[in-house]
C-alpha cells in the first residue's frame, strides 16, 4: 500500500511539473518594468519602461509616466528616446498609435517647441489611452525627418502594463 501511494505521488508530481513547463511555453514574457523613482523626500513615484528594437534593430527606451501629481487630473506622457545620431523626430508631428482591431488614435507632441535633443520625443497620452483596448499589441508610428514613420511594436504585455500603471498605481 505504502508503495502504490509513493507510486501514485511521483506521478502526480510529474504530471503537474510537465503540465507547468509546457503551459508556459505559449505564454509571452512580459518585456515592461514598472519601476519607482523617488521625486522628492519620501515621495515614490512609477513608471514603466521598455526598450523595444526597430526594424532597423536599433533600441527605442519607451517610458509612460504620470506628471502633476498635485492636480486632480494626471497628465500621461510616452517619452521615446531613439538611438543618437541615427533618427531624429520630426516635432511638432502628432504620434500616431494604431491597434491590432485597426483603430487608429493620435496623440499630440509635449516637446512641439523645444525637445531635449533630435532623438527624444514626448507625447500626451492622458486622452488617449483610455480609448485603447487593453488586450491588444499596438503599433506606434513615430514621426521621423526625412522619412516614412518610423513603426515600433508594442507587445500586449506592455499595453496591458501601461493600463494597470494608469489604473492601480497612484
Amino acid at each position: 500500500m505504502k508503495r502504490k501511494f509513493h507510486s501514485f505521488f511521483w506521478h502526480c508530481a510529474l504530471v503537474v511539473f510537465l503540465a507547468l513547463t509546457f503551459s508556459g511555453w505559449g505564454v509571452e514574457s512580459a518585456v515592461a518594468l514598472l519601476r519607482q523613482h523617488h521625486d522628492s523626500p519620501g515621495v515614490l513615484r512609477y513608471h514603466s519602461q521598455v526598450s523595444i528594437k526597430d526594424k532597423q534593430g536599433y533600441a527605442w527606451q519607451v517610458l509612460l509616466f504620470k506628471q502633476n501629481y498635485n492636480h486632480p487630473v494626471r497628465d500621461l506622457r510616452l517619452r521615446l528616446v531613439g538611438f543618437p545620431g541615427v533618427v531624429e523626430i520630426a516635432h511638432p508631428q502628432p504620434l500616431l498609435i494604431e491597434a491590432t482591431s485597426g483603430k487608429l488614435l493620435s496623440a499630440s507632441d509635449a516637446y512641439a517647441l523645444t525637445a531635449p535633443a533630435p532623438n527624444v520625443g514626448e507625447y500626451e497620452l492622458t486622452d488617449v489611452l483610455p480609448k485603447l483596448p487593453t488586450t491588444d499589441a499596438l503599433k506606434l508610428y513615430v514621426p521621423v525627418k526625412g522619412e516614412k514613420p518610423l513603426v515600433l511594436n508594442i507587445p500586449q504585455s506592455v499595453v496591458t502594463e501601461w493600463q494597470w500603471l494608469v489604473t492601480e498605481i497612484d
